[in-house]
């Protein structure tokens, strides 16, 4: 790992610490060059490899985190979230594609995952996110999605 002040190859690990979820790990490093001496953290996380998406037509492209991350924070845009709880977001929906131990996964099933976890997130965003997901084409697909919400909320609270 390269000192990012002064760019040595010479850094070594002072601190390991694993993160809440245990699917992480975050490091303190400090560059050994002896007139710079400064200290950073890095994060060490699981990464998806090898992992094809079959589209709709039937061509297959990577998993690319970036291109989840993008949708993920289009649907919470002005939404009140934090850096944390989002990279906590990402890494469940991850996890969850990584326990079908395929190398393939349907669009469909990539986007039913997104929106199971967008659902328990935050409500929002997953109407955002289905009303594109599932091509709502009117008010009433959209108003039946609604409901489907409020009459759960409804059952929710009854039983607390």
């Amino acid at each position: 790992m390269h000192c990012p002040i002064c760019s040595s190859k010479s850094t070594r690990v002072v601190d390991s610490r694993l993160a809440t979820d245990g699917m992480s790990v975050r490091r303190r490093r400090e560059c050994e060059r002896d007139r710079c001496g400064y200290r950073f953290s890095t994060a060490e996380e699981v990464e998806l490899l090898d992992i094809s998406i079959v589209k709709r037509d039937g061509h297959r492209e990577a998993y690319l985190r970036d291109k989840l991350v993008s949708g993920l924070k289009k649907a919470l845009e002005k939404r009140p979230y934090t850096d944390a709880q989002f990279q906590n977001l990402v890494q469940k929906i991850e996890r969850d594609i990584q326990k079908r131990r395929s190398g393939e996964l349907t669009s469909l099933e990539l986007g039913e995952t997104l929106i199971k976890h967008l659902k328990r997130f935050d409500k929002v965003a997953y109407i955002r996110f289905a009303s594109v997901y599932y091509s709502f084409e009117d008010l009433k697909m959209f108003e039946t999605e609604l409901n489907k919400l409020i009459k759960k909320r409804r059952r929710t609270s009854k039983k607390s």
